[in-house]
């Protein structure tokens, strides 16, 4: 299994109506592309020097060709959203988790 972690810093005065975008439609549109069976979003509790609230949303998949398809059909269109609404508001950064082992109690 992988993990797709996006990692965003958001702008203090965008912070409220990016983060109800967030929860409320892009997330459940990344679900709805079914490839991705979850989701989580995460506050990073450093603060910044730059200002700004940092959260990291991971998205589960199941393999490396489900997350190509991603990269493939949906990608450019599911940060375009963002990129537009909050152009020049936010910083974010991608990177690919794989999981190689998962204990719980």
């Amino acid at each position: 299994m992988l993990i797709y972690n996006v990692t965003i810093n958001v702008d203090d005065d965008v912070h409220s109506s990016w983060l109800s975008w967030m929860k409320e439609k892009h997330i459940p549109e990344m679900l709805a592309t079914k490839k991705f069976h979850a989701a989580k979003m995460c506050r990073v509790l450093v603060e910044e020097e730059t200002g700004g609230t940092t959260y990291a949303i991971q998205y589960s998949t199941r393999d490396r060709e489900t997350l190509d398809r991603y990269y493939r059909e949906d990608a450019e269109r599911m940060r375009l959203e963002g990129n537009l609404k909050f152009s020049g508001k936010f910083v974010a950064f991608r990177t690919e988790l794989e999981i190689i082992t998962e204990q719980t109690l």
